[in-house]
């Protein structure tokens, strides 16, 4: 049992990280795109608004939460 527990907890150290680089991936993304874009300005502002939450979230270590808002604002972009 033990080994068990010992071994979850070591699979959850091992991926967070991975979600950690996700971030910041994403968030070139959006630069890139935003780039490019011929969104109207209001679609611009809710992008940036996702991604300033998305960057904050990064930051604080929700990395589930920072990966949630960066793709909304992709998919806003229709990246």
């Amino acid at each position: 049992m033990k080994k068990t527990v010992l071994s979850a907890i070591a699979l959850a150290a091992m991926t967070m990280p991975a979600f950690a680089n996700e971030c910041p991936s994403i968030m070139a993304q959006i630069d890139e795109a935003m780039q490019s874009t011929t969104a109207d300005d209001a679609t611009k502002a809710s992008v940036m608004e996702l991604y300033e939450s998305g960057k904050a979230k990064h930051e604080s270590g929700d990395h589930d939460g920072s990966v949630a808002d960066l793709n909304a604002a992709l998919e806003l972009l229709g990246a």
